[in-house]
């Protein structure tokens, strides 16, 4: 044991809590980085779940993970390997040993690595360390399990009860370990436990005999402190995941719309915390309904948006191919809806609990006929708000269907969010039938500048009129199968989305014109890319970045920016899905790709690697 342990000030540190997915690794992992957020630091998180709800105890494929990035400055990723990690059994040990630095700690439970659980982790010696070449680490072995049940032994829980308290002990070493203040951690148990005194007591005893345990035995040489910068702007701030700022956004569009938000949906991962989140919103006017399937959750939003409501949907990749035919429907009657597609590994079932962008063709055209809709995809946790904002604006103010992608990473991921003012947000218009024209109102009259069919909410007099999925006559509203007609109504609904390329904002480069390439994003790669950038600049490298949240219409300056680079690669988690798009748009654009589908998210030591090589290209 050291008799005086030295504490190291740090920039940034990356932290991963790893066990069996009942061992309450996401609980530990969302009580520390909101710890982190009220003490002042940066931070970035990413909850790794594993695809098998039920998969055996101490295997690999039951591995749980969370990783948090904290910080003095801005953070981008949750970090592309960890400095500390607690592995609670060897599978979590097996699973992460490609996410370690070198010199890194290692909190194990030595309690659950006995011989039968190295066995289920598949390992052929007793020696896990050996055996992964894990050298250049420094282990803390902490028998968890045991030392929790005995510090629990006074208040009357079975086995079971007793043990489930061994992440709190792991998150009171990792406290002490990075001089965080325990008495801040029991307010979130206090709120968490609130209805089971005994159980509440428990975790804070079990949480306070980890933080003693590291400090009575000094466990390590050295504890950390992580400065805190003061925010470069005051307010409130909190730390919020994508999925519930998904959720914000849509109320704030609802408020500053005049508009009632109606959510129908089915629950499916990892989307369904949108709907979890809205519900608990009635407060504020909010109406949810839980359906019985994809389908009917669409269908109860073009009814409510029908009525006069801020109407939307949420799902994941399977749900979106079977909303296919309904979305067609809201594009046909020319009424708003927000469908957001929080993406996940495919195809089919595939990772339900995993990261992917593919989608976006499913977004863009995975639909019968012509069938154009608005596609917007936020960029990280805290955009998610801006971008369920503007999908609302755009969906309402122009009458259509609006795909708001955002995927697993950034939906379960959060950072740092500074609570908005709404007054400084753009106002949200709906084109409701003006008095000047009332009298000579038909269901499909549209403002022909913007080409905005006007809404006319039923149940007003004068107002009684059918929308539906038959094809409509232009001027009269009424039911057409004349072919000109159909290609003047096809026509006019294309128009329409393109016209909203003069309502979004144009691109913004990061770099400078003269930057050797251009790195080319959309949705939630910005963290990786940004940061991978940003890296190879401050080496004096030349590069710039781009990132899309508005695909469809693309921003009006697409082609200007484009052009101006020699050497372009587009980095997306598919097989290259934004690249043909672009490819397809301008096609004397040469387009580069880099690519990965791995259920994870970029490295951004993987980005510099291939980013340099392709500046070294002749």
């Amino acid at each position: 044991m050291n008799e005086q342990v030295k504490v190291k000030e740090l920039d940034s540190v990356v932290i991963r809590f790893s066990g069996d997915s009942g061992d309450g690794m996401q609980l530990v992992g969302n009580i520390f980085s909101n710890l982190a957020a009220i003490l002042g630091n940066e931070i970035s998180t990413f909850p790794d779940y594993p695809a098998e709800m039920r998969a055996p105890q101490g295997s690999l494929a039951g591995v749980s993970g969370f990783q948090v990035h904290l910080g003095a400055s801005k953070v981008l990723t949750p970090g592309d390997k960890a400095d500390v990690l607690v592995a609670m059994n060897p599978a979590a040990l097996k699973v992460n040993k490609n996410f370690l630095k070198p010199q890194c700690v290692v909190i194990i439970d030595e309690d659950s690595f006995t011989e039968n659980d190295l066995k289920k982790a598949l390992f052929q010696t007793n020696d896990p360390f050996q055996e992964l070449d894990l050298k250049n680490v420094q282990v803390i072995s902490v028998p968890i399990t045991s030392m929790t049940k005995a510090g629990l032994e006074s208040y009357g829980l079975d086995n079971k009860s007793a043990v489930r308290c061994k992440n709190m002990f792991a998150l009171g070493l990792i406290c002490w370990l990075f001089n965080r203040p325990i008495d801040s951690v029991t307010p979130f148990l206090k709120k968490k436990f609130s209805k089971k005194e005994t159980i509440m007591q428990a975790n804070i005893k079990a949480l306070t005999d980890g933080y003693n345990f590291g400090a009575n035995t000094h466990a390590t040489v050295t504890t950390y402190h992580i400065e805190t910068n003061e925010h470069p702007k005051k307010g409130f701030y909190t730390d919020i995941n994508g999925n519930t700022a998904t959720a914000y956004g849509l109320i704030a569009a609802a408020e500053k719309s005049g508009l009632p938000l109606f959510l129908g949906s089915y629950p499916i991962t990892p989307a369904t915390d949108i709907l979890h989140e809205l519900a608990k919103r009635k407060d504020l006017g909010v109406k949810t309904v839980q359906c019985e399937d994809e389908i009917s959750g669409i269908c109860t939003a073009i009814g409510a948006s029908f009525a006069g409501n801020l109407a939307a949907t949420s799902t994941s990749g399977p749900g979106l191919a079977l909303k296919g035919e309904a979305i067609g429907l809201a594009v046909m009657a020319e009424i708003p809806l927000v469908i957001v597609d929080v993406q996940r590994g495919g195809p089919s079932t595939g990772l339900p609990t995993k990261t992917e962008q593919s989608d976006l063709m499913q977004a863009l055209y995975g639909r019968n006929g012509e069938s154009p809709v608005v596609v917007i995809a936020a960029t990280t946790p805290t955009n998610c708000f801006d971008a369920a904002y503007w999908s609302s604006k755009l969906a309402v103010e122009h009458m259509t269907p609006v795909i708001l992608l955002t995927d697993g990473f950034i939906a379960n991921g959060s950072s740092t969010w500074r609570i908005p003012d709404l007054n400084v947000y753009p106002s949200i218009t709906p084109p409701f039938v003006p008095d000047s024209i009332k009298d000579i109102w038909k269901p499909y009259l549209r403002n022909e500048d913007t080409k905005v069919r006007y809404w006319a909410v039923p149940g007003r007099e004068g107002f009684e009129h059918r929308i539906g999925g038959l094809e409509k006559d232009y001027t009269t509203g009424v039911i057409s199968t004349d072919p000109l007609n159909h290609q003047i109504m096809t026509d006019t609904r294309q128009e329409k989305i393109d016209k909203i390329a003069d309502f979004i904002p144009e691109l913004k480069v990061e770099g400078s014109v003269d930057s050797d390439i251009l790195v080319v994003g959309w949705g939630g790669t910005y963290g990786h890319l940004s940061s991978a950038v940003n890296s190879m600049n401050a080496s004096g490298k030349k590069i710039a970045h781009v990132h899309f949240e508005f695909i469809n219409p693309l921003p009006k300056n697409t082609h200007e920016v484009l052009s101006q680079y020699k050497k372009i690669i587009v980095c997306e988690l598919n097989l290259g899905q934004f690249a043909g798009y672009l490819r397809m748009k301008y096609p004397e654009i040469r387009i580069d790709q880099y690519n990965k589908v791995q259920g994870q998210p970029f490295m951004v030591s993987e980005l510099i690697d291939r980013f340099t090589k392709l500046m070294e290209e002749k």
